[in-house]
């Protein structure tokens, strides 16, 4: 089995079974090159240091620094870049800080040039994707960026002109391709196992922890993020999209905010709420940052720098995205996909069905069981959520299951291989084709690197379904200008 380092994990996310391998089963992980002797190392400037920075620097500084190096860092908040200098310091065996140059927003361009970057790792908020994926393509650099790739319309036009003009490279990361689970059933699909795919039905279950978070966050407007069916969803788009090779062209879409929000609070009679977590009584839906030593260093001791707080209260006002949401696609080969998402479910996972002209499969991912109250009236996580934890829920075990079956024969369940790291097993896989993917010794059979235009099918659904819910009508995509 390949070893690679556990990868960081949201810390209002299930964390799986996987966070605690260091080993994935033979033919998940891919086979690389070593580099060659004397080989530089490639350039990276990280463009973005919140909590999601971590899984890059992580990599960069751990198992891939034989190949990469970090050398700048960009970001408007100087403590934020404090704290993984020092993380990377220690991962690189320093006593002290890397000193590393650091830039603000407005000098990306500076950056590039001084620090002759090669790739910038794109990790801030949403809505400045598009302007620096731009800007990094333009000054000369290659770019790795998180998803979503942009927020609306005009930010994958921009990008997509970027990419037409420079002709420079832009990664999407889509760790949940690389889930095996998510890969085994793209394998099932491309092997003809259920025939021509003529529809699929997923829906995603956020729990009232995981969920929450989106709603305390930069997240609750959608001007930052272009709510939870861009920056949530395009995941799971981006896995549709893939699973059945097929491109979406109509979108309708319905939804609202039914749960979060302070309209909905007074409605259910919840009372007076803290403006934020830290510090307030004991209550299920706060979140201390003192809780945990990461989210207080990037966020709590970073407050005086930008005033942006980290732990708002979901019930605050100023919620502009849904937490419920219902979208159909039909898809220019002729399947559909119905999808729904919500926000606020006492379980956290997900289930899939692909139908298909020679039979069924149908996914079934338990990430959390369920959330419990502890004592003093704050979440006791499910022990079975734990990893290596007992399973204490016969009814909702957590699980992940693959199941076939084609007409007129028995179901058969089909076995998920070991994955590592974080997102049902696929972040530290993703790293390897991120940092090594010159070191294939042979094309990925499933197709799991994804470039820009991957990334535009993925927003395409959620702008789309933006646009239909602003309207109450279906949308094209081709009408978006996207040039999907």
């Amino acid at each position: 089995m390949t070893q690679h380092s556990p990868v960081d994990q949201n810390p209002t996310a299930p964390p799986p079974a996987s966070s605690t391998r260091t080993g994935a089963a033979p033919g998940v992980a891919g086979d690389f090159a070593p580099p060659a002797d004397g080989r530089p190392r490639r350039r990276y400037a990280v463009a973005g240091t919140g909590h999601r920075a971590g899984l890059y620097v992580a990599g960069l500084t751990g198992d891939h620094a034989d190949v990469a190096e970090i050398v700048a860092w960009l970001d408007p908040n100087p403590a934020r870049i404090d704290y993984y200098d020092a993380e990377a310091g220690h991962a690189l065996g320093r006593e002290a800080p890397l000193g590393l140059p650091r830039y603000t927003p407005d000098a990306l361009e500076r950056m590039i040039a001084e620090q002759r970057v090669e790739t910038v790792v794109v990790t801030s908020v949403d809505r400045t994707h598009a302007d620096l994926v731009d800007r990094s393509l333009r000054a000369g650099a290659d770019v790795v960026v998180e998803k979503p790739l942009t927020t609306d319309a005009a930010g994958c036009r921009r990008i997509a002109r970027a990419v037409a003009d420079t002709g420079n490279d832009v990664v999407m990361t889509f760790n949940y391709r690389y889930a095996p689970r998510n890969s085994t059933l793209r394998q099932v699909i491309a092997d003809g196992t259920v025939g021509r795919v003529t529809g699929v039905h997923f829906e995603w279950v956020l729990d009232t922890m995981h969920g929450a978070d989106y709603f305390r966050r930069w997240h609750r407007e959608k001007a930052n993020s272009g709510g939870l069916l861009v920056h949530k969803a395009s995941h799971h788009f981006d896995l549709v999209n893939w699973w059945i090779d097929d491109v979406p062209a109509r979108v309708y879409a319905s939804g609202g905010l039914r749960f979060y929000g302070d309209a909905n609070a007074a409605a259910r009679g919840m009372g007076p709420r803290p403006e934020r977590g830290t510090g307030a009584d004991a209550d299920p839906f706060t979140l201390d940052l003192r809780d945990d030593l990461r989210l207080e260093a990037l966020y709590l001791r970073a407050e005086d720098h930008d005033g942006y707080l980290r732990d708002r209260d979901p019930f605050a006002p100023g919620v502009t995205i849904e937490d419920n949401m219902a979208v159909l696609v039909d898809y220019r080969g002729g399947a559909t996909l119905t999808y729904a998402l919500n926000a606020h479910s006492p379980w956290e996972g997900y289930r899939v069905s692909v139908n298909g002209t020679r039979g069924r499969a149908e996914l079934t991912v338990v990430e959390r069981g369920h959330l419990q109250l502890g004592d003093d009236g704050t979440i006791d996580l499910d022990p079975s959520a734990t990893p290596g934890g007992p399973d204490l829920d016969p009814v909702r075990p957590v699980e992940e299951r693959l199941v076939v079956q084609r007409h007129w024969g028995r179901a058969e369940e089909v076995a998920i291989p070991d994955g590592i790291g974080g997102h049902g097993g696929g972040d530290a896989i993703l790293l390897m084709d991120v940092f090594r993917r010159d070191l294939r010794v042979r094309p990925d059979p499933l197709g799991r690197p994804a470039g820009h235009l991957d990334g535009v099918r993925a927003v395409a659904v959620g702008i789309a379904a933006n646009e239909s819910m602003r309207t109450g009508r279906p949308v094209r995509v081709d009408d978006l200008g996207l040039g999907t």
